[in-house]
């Protein structure tokens, strides 16, 4: 997929829309690109590519050529004329392209006249902002044709592109719901890189969260987990629609064809797999940051209370020789031979110091025997 940013319009399409407003109503987006034209000629003999500067010369050239078949692929909404024209030019429902143009449609498809209507989503992971980017691919495919419409410039259909124009591959010979299974098989395979970059992200929290437990770490694997589950509802409703695929009947889908739908089909059971994998180890960096978080506090309170233990005799010692019992009375100067005999003796300070110097290396050698010392630092 091209390495520009996906523009993002489900949301804001969803504001944009009028409460009440006819089935089948059309409007344009209010961020919507000026659509661009390109068309895709071939048959066995033939190739023919190029963009078109409007919509009228591209159909044009389309009815041009009724022997080859078409690749029709627009980009960009920003004009609701080409979409009224596309209703009318190809029989399309308006209600399907009201789907279109919404742009946050869930993946599905329909049957419509003599071919499908397809709904799908193209993924990409953005390795700055650590989100799921996704743009809506909408498909039309019929005995001659396949429409392709997308709100974005840039997609991930440049391999079926290059198949095409290097005639690689049975694209050239299949009919165009051949094509539509091409497309939409590049789509799915791109979900695969998607998922092996979460995988990266969940070993970096992994990691950060053994370096420093932040809360800023517990904020991001909320997010990876936020984007799973978003990653999780796309990658259902595909599964969905392929099965519904599957089970249409030959004259839609030939029978020859069904095979390499059941390969896009089995790419979304594995897809559906990985999401649940990576889900689960997101639900164990939680659990291990909270683990994490625990054990550096145990650690903070063994470190106190060694603190505390050292202190303890030591203040005791202090508190005692610091009640001041007189020695001896100044009126009658009779001496208390119970009353702290140590004060006069000329080097009870010293004696006292090193007694607590002693006291502090017999306790740090008994924590040290026991394992708290060494464990702690």
């Amino acid at each position: 997929m091209a390495k520009r940013k996906l523009r993002l319009s489900g949301s804001t399409s969803i504001l944009d829309r009028k409460v009440g407003s006819k089935p089948g109503h059309l409007y344009v987006p209010a961020e919507a690109f000026p659509p661009r034209f390109f068309l895709m000629s071939f048959n066995e003999e033939l190739f023919e590519e190029q963009e078109f500067a409007t919509y009228d010369l591209l159909l044009k050239r389309y009815r041009e050529l009724p022997q080859a078949r078409h690749w029709i692929d627009i980009r960009g909404y920003g004009d609701l004329s080409v979409q009224e024209q596309l209703v009318k030019d190809f029989q399309i429902h308006a209600l399907q392209m009201e789907d279109v143009i919404n742009d946050y449609q869930r993946p599905k498809v329909d049957e419509y006249q003599k071919g499908l209507f397809m709904i799908t989503r193209m993924l990409r992971w953005s390795s700055e902002q650590h989100t799921l980017e996704d743009v809506q691919l909408s498909i039309f495919s019929d005995v001659n044709f396949v429409l392709t419409l997308q709100s974005d410039y840039a997609d991930c259909l440049d391999p079926v592109r290059e198949r095409i124009r290097a005639g690689r591959g049975i694209i050239r010979q299949r009919p165009p719901i051949y094509m539509m299974y091409a497309i939409l098989d590049v789509v799915l395979d791109y979900y695969f890189p998607v998922i092996a970059e979460i995988g990266k992200y969940v070993e970096e929290l992994e990691q950060d969260i053994l370096m420093t437990s932040s809360k800023i770490t517990l904020q991001h694997i909320l997010n990876l987990k936020n984007e799973l589950i978003k990653l999780r509802r796309i990658a259902w409703p595909e599964r969905d629609k392929l099965v519904e695929l599957l089970r249409m009947e030959e004259d839609v889908i030939p029978e020859n064809l069904k095979v390499y739908f059941r390969d896009a089909y089995d790419h979304t059971i594995q897809l559906l797999d990985l999401i649940d994998s990576h889900k689960e180890m997101t639900t164990s960096l939680v659990d291990l940051y909270m683990s994490t978080v625990s054990t550096r506090m145990n650690e903070i309170m063994k470190v106190l209370t060694i603190i505390s233990s050292i202190f303890i005799p030591l203040s005791f010692i202090a508190g005692v020789y610091g009640m001041n019992f007189a020695r001896e009375d100044p009126e009658t100067g009779k001496v208390y031979n119970y009353s702290m005999p140590e004060l006069y003796q000329p080097y009870a300070y010293p004696i006292l110091i090193c007694l607590m110097i002693l006291l502090i290396l017999l306790q740090l050698y008994f924590f040290y025997r026991k394992g708290w010392f060494t464990k702690s630092f």
